[in-house]
């Protein structure tokens, strides 16, 4: 197959640990053939869907690119959008191109129109039987009233990642006026509060789903001492852990519908019983999985995907 990857700037992917090289180590292995474009590489041309790419090779040393070139999307077999957010309006802007794309022909995983409906802290709402007391909303009081309701929450923008931007909020804290004013830059932007969950401490397990199967292993994110998010970036451990129960019949229930919107590669977050965040745009925790396991999350992945375009 001709696999093309739209991702962020390779000078800043982490190359022992970045989920889409390892994919693309894998697809290499196969034998297929591997291209990379940027996210302003999608463009259109009249109403024609157009992409560059460069044809990507792993070396000994690192990788080369060929030079690059014009192309319908079409010609690839298959498009990984592994785009990391914000998602903004230029992320936003590529899902309606790629969805122009889809709809002359090109393969692109995940479905675009997925990405643009499932923000990843809202989407929580789809399976209220699993997620944690939430109110999503800009309004200072509203979310005063959620906190004297549970006092303790956690408050996070929409469109973060990485555990950036995320408080914790009880109700004696004496930041609580500067936090609200910051995170909805006063009252300006949306965004979602939760009950806090004291399972964190336990870790927030990373579940990869891929085409709607769950991976039989979960990364436990476990936060630094004093820390309250687990994210990898701000610090936290990953530990691989088999599914428990819950984790599977929330995993399964979920990627049932994953599946049926075309969203190929998602990882789900939990943390102890309940389902926080759905990541539609880049998940990741393949490689610490994989090297804690006997599983090999990114050969599940080109299997399902060879299998898809059989």
């Amino acid at each position: 197959m001709k696999i093309n990857f739209i991702l962020d700037p390779l000078a800043s992917l982490k190359t022992q640990k970045d989920t889409s090289l390892a994919i693309m180590r894998e697809a290499n292995k196969r034998g297929h053939e591997l291209f990379v474009s940027m996210q302003h590489d999608v463009f259109l041309r009249g109403n024609l869907a157009r992409i560059k790419a460069q044809k990507f090779n792993f070396t000994p040393e690192g990788f080369i690119l060929e030079p690059a070139f014009e192309s319908l999307p079409s010609a690839f077999d298959a498009i990984i959008m592994r785009k990391d957010p914000p998602f903004d309006n230029e992320y936003l802007y590529s899902t309606y191109l790629l969805e122009i794309a889809v709809t002359q022909g090109a393969k692109v995983y995940n479905n675009p129109v997925a990405l643009r409906s499932w923000n990843e802290k809202l989407s929580v709402a789809r399976f209220p039987q699993f997620s944690p007391e939430f109110i999503v909303t800009a309004n200072h009081q509203l979310i005063r009233e959620f906190l004297t309701e549970h006092q303790d929450i956690i408050v996070k923008p929409l469109d973060g990642m990485g555990g950036s931007n995320i408080f914790r909020l009880t109700l004696n804290d004496p930041n609580i006026s500067v936090i609200l004013e910051s995170i909805t830059q006063f009252g300006s932007h949306t965004i979602m509060a939760q009950r806090y969950l004291p399972a964190i401490a336990q870790g927030d397990k990373r579940i990869i789903v891929i085409d709607g199967i769950p991976l039989p292993y979960t990364l436990a994110r476990i936060p630094l001492a004093g820390e309250t998010r687990g994210n990898l970036a701000a610090g936290g451990t990953g530990v691989a852990q088999r599914l428990s129960d819950r984790d599977y019949e929330i995993a399964c229930t979920v990627g049932t519908t994953l599946k049926q919107e075309g969203l190929f590669l998602v990882g789900l977050d939990v943390i102890g019983e309940h389902l926080t965040e759905i990541n539609v745009t880049s998940p990741t925790g393949m490689v610490e999985i994989a090297a804690q396991t006997d599983c090999n999350p990114a050969g599940v992945l080109m299997s399902a995907l060879e299998q898809c375009r059989q």
